[in-house]
């Protein structure tokens, strides 16, 4: 009987083991995906920094068009604000 107690006792050792293994490799997992997301966004973000300022450059060698930057402006803002 002692044998049989052993027996379990160490089967549930195993698992508990393996459960706690898992638990780590998953919490490291979202982790490395929360570091990769704020990676993406800093990337996002320079980019349309960049796109701003290349419609900025556009609207000034094209005369300054009064229309054509509002709307720039506008659609910036929103896209910020969206975000």
């Amino acid at each position: 009987m002692q044998e049989l107690t052993n027996y379990i006792q160490n089967m549930l050792q195993q698992m508990q083991d393996r459960f706690q293994t898992m638990s780590d490799q998953i919490i490291s997992r979202i982790d490395d995906m929360g570091a990769r997301i704020d990676d993406l966004e800093h990337n996002i973000n320079d980019l349309m920094v960049q796109a701003g300022q290349a419609e900025q450059q556009a609207v000034t060698a094209s005369g300054g068009g009064a229309g054509s930057g509002g709307a720039g402006a506008s659609a910036g803002g929103g896209g910020s604000d969206a975000k």
